[in-house]
């Protein structure tokens, strides 16, 4: 595995990893920090990142094999790490989020993910994996909106991993999901992996608050199909809300 940087507070591990990529940071160079001040995430949204969580960001060669499947296959591939780590249920929300939940539970989101791709003079074009796991924390750090829709580690585990055994599995995660996308059966496998474990299949779904259709299925490259009363649609870009209970 590549360097490792380690901040006790950063605006952004995402920007940081960014600037490492753009200066030639081998694959595998990571930069975590236990607080993020200017979190960011997909759609240019701010991540709200207060401590207990882990905010880690990741160097990678593009993936030569379906590369716009990464975000994807790095939620598949971490779900199934902290599955088999803590037995949780977890699921997949297009296009990268991990949701736990289920047994009378809400769904609610356990982490983000986060792909930004640069070019670097070592690796010709560099990913990086922005990964934001809630480990532990106190509901009443996050906003009003953002408290109920989310959860952590530690409502789940007892007693709550340490930060450092999460961060390992999370690296692990993201060199496998950019192994397996560099071959066409590696790629195969790892849409197999997303499919098993994609939330709302069947079920109604609004695009950017929209009503959209049902989720059919995930494409070879991550786009998402739905099925309306008339047609059969991609999605390739949106925020996409399961009607629950549909």
């Amino acid at each position: 595995m590549g360097p490792r940087e380690f901040y006790d507070e950063l605006p952004s591990t995402q920007d940081r990893a960014l600037a490492l990529a753009r200066d030639g940071g081998p694959a595998g160079t990571r930069v975590v920090a236990r607080l993020q001040t200017l979190g960011r995430g997909r759609l240019s949204r701010s991540w709200e990142s207060p401590p207990g969580g882990l905010y880690c960001s990741m160097i990678l060669a593009r993936p030569l094999v379906r590369p716009t499947l990464l975000p994807l296959a790095v939620g598949a591939t971490l779900s199934s790490a902290l599955r088999e780590e803590f037995r949780l249920p977890l699921a997949l929300k297009w296009p990268n989020d991990i949701l736990v939940g289920g047994a009378g539970r809400p769904m609610r989101k356990l982490c983000g993910i986060l792909t930004d791709e640069v070019r670097s003079p070592t690796l010709g074009r560099a990913v990086v994996v922005g990964i934001g796991v809630n480990v532990t924390f106190d509901r009443e750090t996050f906003s009003p909106a953002l408290g109920e829709r989310v959860a952590a580690l530690e409502e789940y585990v007892s007693p709550a991993p340490p930060l450092e055994r999460v961060e390992s599995i999370a690296v692990d995660s993201v060199d496998l999901a950019g192994r397996m996308l560099s071959s066409t059966e590696g790629a195969r496998q790892a849409r197999e992996l997303c499919s098993s474990l994609l939330h709302g299949v069947g079920q109604r779904v609004s695009v950017d608050g929209h009503a959209a259709g049902t989720i059919e299925a995930l494409g070879d490259d991550g786009e998402l199909w739905l099925t309306t009363s008339t047609d059969r649609v991609a999605i390739w870009a949106g925020d996409v809300r399961v009607e629950e209970g549909r």
